[in-house]
């Protein structure tokens, strides 16, 4: 993009402003308003993300007089009138309007001329941003790593990877609704999402949305049954299915089993063509999957209470261990023979369905039943965890942050996603660091805070 006529916008001269104010990057001289009254800025107030001003509880000192209320910052004092504000009961407790650019005066609803600060965003708060906008290499901000202390690394990673948590809980939320707060289903759809190792993650949510654990665990104890709701119920059982599937006996036979349990229980089975193929290894077929999830069912080694109770990682890789039933040992899908294997789970991926079922459900658990015993468990865990190995993890090794754990590379996908693709610098601890360099003593950040 243009820097000039993206990043230079009214509306992002106005987030560096935010950015200016909330980290007090004052100029060295004194601060006055416009009518020449001194302003001696005791707190900053607190930044609010939602409708009304920007900056609550703020303290200032404005001549004389202390006052205790709300700041709000517009980049044109004008935009006091555009965006209705002397309208709005809501900034009637405005004790500070803070503008970059002073073209108008700012009244309240109720009648009331609000002290105003004219405040620039420093030279090098610009230049940097500017930088940080225009840098092709990832990250962008790879420049200022170096230069900061074990304590801004480690601080800000461990607030990134708690973020991250709270992002998985608030799926294992949207499940307890959709399920009238079934806490077993719950978990049962969390683990088989996982199952589809990011390609078929939507598919697998969908599917275990739409089996029925009430009817199919009255024939838990019956592999074979078990096998027939889970393959007919994903779509896979399709009577429109590939000649090389409609030859093969245990294809048949499942069909079969599928019709009677479809009729019985009034089953309605997902569209044969939600799945993804293209580009997946053969252990990674849905097929495969749907196999080591009707193992891990009818065995009943995993549920809810198990994955809370257990101690430590090893434990939880051992109740996730699973291989596949017979057929698909020598099968990646019906009716097409493979060199016989196990197809048991590899430690990573083991490891993958730790970080994304077993505690985010700890987590989720440990929040709704108030133990933030079980929560701190959960967060342990994840330290405990190896670091995942992907593009993004290895990128920020390249640049000399190389994570330790799995918490760590959480929080590094976390960063990635929901910072650096947003151009979310100027709430990134790194990104802050970054925009100060070349900053006067004086001025500075507090990015630990």
């Amino acid at each position: 993009g243009d820097w000039s006529s993206d990043v230079c916008s009214s509306d992002l001269m106005e987030q560096l402003l935010h950015y200016v104010w909330r980290h007090r990057l004052f100029p060295l001289r004194p601060l006055t308003t416009q009518g020449g009254e001194r302003v001696e800025v005791i707190d900053v107030g607190l930044p609010n993300p939602h409708d009304g001003p920007d900056f609550f509880n703020a303290k200032v000192k404005v001549g004389a007089t202390y006052w205790a209320g709300n700041v709000e910052i517009h980049d044109r004092a004008s935009d006091w009138f555009h965006h209705g504000h002397d309208r709005d009961p809501h900034y009637n407790n405005v004790v500070l309007h803070v503008v970059r650019e002073a073209d108008a005066l700012a009244l309240t609803q109720d009648g009331k001329r609000i002290p105003q600060l004219q405040l620039e965003v420093p030279t090098y708060v610009e230049a940097n941003y500017a930088a940080l906008f225009a840098e092709e290499k990832y990250p962008p901000c790879f420049r200022v790593l170096p230069d900061l202390t074990t304590l801004q690394r480690t601080s800000w990673l461990a607030a990134l990877a708690a973020e991250r948590l709270e992002q998985k809980k608030a799926r294992i939320d949207d499940y307890l609704r959709l399920t009238n707060r079934d806490w077993e289903r719950s978990c049962f759809v969390a683990l088989a999402r996982n199952f589809g190792f990011g390609v078929n993650a939507e598919a697998f949510e969908r599917w275990a949305l739409n089996i029925p654990l009430s009817a199919v665990g009255k024939h838990r104890d019956n592999a074979f049954q078990v096998e027939a709701f889970f393959f007919g119920q994903a779509g896979l059982l399709d009577p429109q299915a590939t000649p090389q599937e409609r030859q093969d006996d245990y294809f048949r036979s499942l069909a079969d089993e599928y019709r009677f349990l479809r009729h019985k229980f009034s089953l309605t089975p997902l569209p044969h063509d939600l799945w993804r193929f293209l580009r997946l290894r053969p252990q990674n077929f849905p097929h495969v999957r749907i196999a080591q999830l009707v193992n891990l069912y009818h065995s009943n080694q995993v549920n809810l209470s198990r994955l809370l109770e257990a101690a430590s990682a090893a434990d939880l890789r051992a109740l996730l261990q699973t291989s596949v039933t017979p057929y698909w040992e020598t099968h990646y899908t019906f009716g097409l023979l493979s060199k016989a294997a196990r197809k048991a789970l590899q430690t990573s991926a083991l490891d993958l369905l730790l970080i994304n079922t077993a505690v985010p459900l700890l987590f989720a658990f440990g929040r709704s039943h108030r133990d933030e015993r079980m929560c701190e468990r959960a967060l342990r865990l994840m330290e405990s965890i190896a670091p995942e190995r992907n593009s993004i993890v290895k990128a920020w090794a390249d640049v000399g942050l190389t994570a330790r754990s799995a918490a760590e590379s959480q929080a590094l996908l976390r960063l990635k996603r929901d910072y650096c693709q947003r151009k979310a610098c100027l709430d990134c601890r790194f990104g802050a660091a970054y925009l100060q360099m070349g900053a006067p003593d004086a001025a500075g950040a507090q990015l630990d805070q």
